[in-house]
């Protein structure tokens, strides 16, 4: 990866008529990164500081990327706790006796049973029942079984794209939409596919997928249903998040435009899937606009938009819900207002730890303020602790 990206940025550069220093001066990146990028001395750059550089060189961030993920895999802690979740969906530790055949009703019920966990981000008792319910979901072969099974699945594939369990969620995703008996259910999954491509900062891929479902079912607002209108909106959403970080901000502006026409035929927050986590509506393309303004660096605005925000939302422990907390969180920070942006994070830890600890982007909003601090308070090393940050 270095060698290449070193190249494209090179190159970049040159034709850009720009000085190493002068691109260190307007980026606002290190001019000893930016040579060592080059020199391909480095073997990893963030997504951020490729931004940056695109900026300054007037270009989008996936041609100097060059296809190459910025992801952080699950540490080992957490890759042990998903351990037998793996192992199912690979067909291991299968009982060779069965003595209750599954059902259709049953194995419902059960994943129904699951969502005051998913609700909660309780990570570890997920991870402890699913085993057995993704082996009692394989028995299921009628339409009706192969409709819960793709649910199943595409949730599953949801919870280790939130727990960094990128490679098996793909291939948990692939399997849900290939067992979907319906358009509808097979875009859930999809949606989780571009989301997590676009957490590895894939952002070409992440784009492709998510432009060519759009495109494919999208809906007549005459006659469309609130799921359709929000499966199809949702897509944008992610298109939206894809240009903010490219540096493509007409394509960010568009998608935004075409998710909120959709939010606003609905009207109102919906549930588009049994999952709790799966919103849509005017306050969710709300907070993605703002999500999209901190990445921006108009940190001002994302406030205004958390102001004008309801204070009763449907599902308010949602990830996206949580998602929005960080965002306010590192506008405060960019704002220098550090003790705001603290009461936040510490706000997150309380209501959803488990959700917390496997936040990067929580991780960096937590370096950003220790950087400013001489001493750190209890709670900063609680949090640290929790995000596993090291200073």
């Amino acid at each position: 990866m270095s060698a290449d990206l070193g190249d494209r940025l090179k190159s970049t550069r040159k034709r850009r008529g720009l000085s190493q220093r002068e691109l260190a001066s307007n980026s606002g990146v290190s001019l000893s990164l930016i040579r060592k990028l080059e020199q391909g001395d480095r073997a990893s750059v963030r997504l951020e500081t490729l931004r940056k550089l695109a900026i300054a060189l007037r270009t989008r961030t996936s041609t100097l990327q060059g296809g190459h993920a910025d992801a952080e895999y699950a540490d080992a802690e957490t890759s042990d706790i998903w351990e037998p979740v793996r192992r199912a969906l690979a067909g291991l530790d299968a009982n060779d006796t069965i003595d209750e055949q599954p059902t259709n009703a049953g194995v419902h019920a059960a994943y129904e049973a699951l969502m005051p966990m998913i609700d909660e981000h309780r990570y570890g008792e997920l991870s402890a029942v699913l085993p057995a319910l993704l082996r009692d979901a394989d028995a299921l072969t009628d339409r009706e079984g192969r409709a819960i099974r793709a649910r199943l699945l595409s949730m599953t594939g949801w919870m280790l794209t939130q727990n960094r369990q990128f490679d098996i969620a793909a291939m948990t995703l692939d399997q849900a939409i290939d067992a979907a008996p319906e358009r509808g259910i097979a875009v859930g999954a999809v949606n989780v596919l571009v989301w997590s491509a676009l957490r590895q900062g894939r952002l070409d891929i992440a784009r492709e997928l998510a432009v060519k479902w759009a495109d494919d079912i999208e809906p007549r607002f005459s006659r469309a249903t609130v799921s359709q209108l929000a499966l199809w909106g949702r897509l944008w959403l992610y298109v939206a998040n894809v240009g903010v970080r490219d540096n493509s901000p007409g394509e960010t502006e568009d998608a935004l435009s075409l998710a909120r026409a959709a939010a606003d035929r609905i009207g109102r927050e919906v549930l588009y899937d049994p999952n709790p986590n799966r919103l849509f509506g005017p306050v969710t393309v709300a907070q993605i606009t703002g999500e999209c303004a901190v990445i921006a660096e108009q940190p001002s605005k994302t406030l205004a938009i958390a102001e004008s925000l309801p204070t009763a939302v449907l599902s308010p422990t949602a990830a996206g819900r949580l998602r929005h907390r960080l965002d306010v969180a590192n506008a405060h920070t960019q704002l220098r207002q550090y003790g705001e942006a603290m009461h936040t994070l510490q706000q997150l830890r309380t209501a959803a730890p488990e959700w917390l600890a496997q936040q990067r982007y929580a991780r960096d909003i937590l370096a950003t303020i220790v950087q400013q601090r001489r001493t750190l308070t209890d709670d900063m090393r609680e949090l640290a602790e929790l995000v596993r940050l090291e200073y």
